[in-house]
């Protein structure tokens, strides 16, 4: 390989090579991957079971032409807390579910093209849901901060500082780093629990991952389906990414993407693991390497696989304390919410039209104040509401404002030139 060279998904390296770029990858998708088991309470070693086996189903779904790994999705945090209450089995429902509807609309794009995702889920819609996903849980963060205020400063301090103050792989690994400098000074001031170090000492070097059987709550199942509209955002937002990246049309390749992403959701929660997603740290790597090869991706794949089969290596995970888990959320749920933001921003939506800018506000307050409604025996919470709500009621606002009211008298001349979705409301808003 030649200083600078881009090596194609297609190419590939000696063996030493690609073992080494492989491992990069590791690193990259390691802390995030398993913070989100960590959270949740989900087995750790079972979900980077299937975050390897994830990885290769769609290495094997995209035909070795779109390089990715799928870890752990920060999209299901919210939704897996908020849902603690109906049990594990029923939480896993909802992530097999959702992964089941990601396939679904793979296949629906491989056969209809990507502006059936446009045109059911416009920027202001999808931009809505990720920020009320995330906004939703701020209490939790803030009520485990209060368990243990010095170790969650400590942790959040490390985590900002990490963040602004490091760059390279160091600032892609502030919350992991964070996480680390937390547990350590919670064990150093008694933060950490009498029985921790014991269980670690306990727990054996190799054997198998904790599987857990998925039930179906329909509630729990509300409260997480809106989580595909992240999954998509993010699945899109890879393949152009690497379409960018390695100078290659992969349009073509949207919805096997989403059908591999999906499938791997659907397989870890039928077996006790978090949703997938694909990974925004491993991108870093290959802009970093220029090294595209699916090869790397086999090999951190295999890795993970390896890793999932030593539990004491899960056992560890499950000793971080409140304290720590409260400072790390309080910038997790907060990156998710601004994620939204940044959609809108991204996508320049116009929030002085009265529908977009009153169809978000909505959703926004019905998630973050966790509005709750019980139907029979249906409860819907704030992201299932919130969720559901924008994407029923947006287009009916749209349709009503653009037929009878104000939207009716836009000046043609703006209508061709900016599109009926940026038209300036020629009044005053609020």
């Amino acid at each position: 390989m030649r200083p600078g060279a881009v090596v194609a998904p297609d190419e590939r390296l000696s063996w030493p090579r690609t073992i080494g770029i492989g491992m990069q990858h590791v690193v990259a998708m390691f802390g995030a991957t398993l913070l989100v088991p960590t959270l949740t309470g989900f087995p750790v070693n079972t979900t980077l079971l299937f975050s390897g086996l994830g990885t290769i189903i769609f290495l094997l779904i995209t035909r070795n032409k779109l390089p990715s790994y799928l870890g752990s999705s920060f999209a299901f945090i919210a939704p897996l807390t908020a849902s603690q209450q109906y049990g594990m089995g029923a939480q896993l429902g909802g992530v097999l579910l959702t992964g089941v509807a990601l396939i679904a609309v793979g296949a629906l794009v491989q056969v209809a093209g990507k502006r059936v995702i446009d045109a059911v889920m416009p920027p202001v819609v999808t931009g809505a849901i990720v920020a009320l996903i995330g906004f939703n849980l701020a209490p939790t963060a803030v009520s485990n901060v209060q368990t243990q205020p010095g170790v969650a400063g400590v942790t959040l301090l490390t985590i900002v500082l990490v963040t602004v103050a490091t760059r390279g792989m160091a600032s892609r690994l502030s919350i992991l780093i964070g996480v680390v400098v937390g547990w350590v000074f919670a064990a150093l001031s008694g933060g950490l629990g009498d029985d921790a170090l014991a269980t670690i000492g306990a727990a054996p070097w190799v054997g198998l991952p904790d599987f857990h059987t998925p039930e179906f709550h329909l509630s729990a199942i509300l409260v997480t389906l809106p989580v595909l509209v992240v999954l998509i955002a993010e699945n899109v937002g890879h393949v152009k990414a690497v379409s960018e990246m390695t100078g290659r049309d992969l349009d073509h390749m949207q919805g096997r993407a989403l059908i591999g992403d999906g499938i791997a959701t659907t397989l870890a929660g039928g077996f006790g693991g978090s949703g997938t997603t694909t990974y925004a740290e491993n991108i870093g790597v290959m802009a970093a390497t220029k090294v595209y090869s699916t090869a790397a991706y086999w090999v951190a794949a295999t890795f993970a696989v390896v890793l999932a089969f030593i539990p004491k290596f899960g056992a560890v995970i499950f000793t971080i304390p409140a304290g720590v888990l409260g400072g790390a959320c309080l910038v997790l749920y907060g990156l998710i919410g601004m994620l939204g933001v940044r959609i809108w921003q991204d996508n320049k939506v116009d929030f002085t039209d009265p529908v977009n800018l009153t169809a978000a506000a909505v959703a926004l307050i019905v998630g973050i104040g966790n509005l709750t409604l019980t139907v029979g025996q249906v409860t819907l919470e704030g992201i299932a509401l919130g969720s559901v709500g924008i994407i029923v009621i947006y287009p009916l606002m749209r349709w009503i404002y653009d037929t009878v009211g104000e939207g009716k008298y836009a000046s043609k001349f703006a209508v061709e030139k900016r599109g009926p979705e940026n038209v300036t409301d020629p009044h005053t808003f609020g």
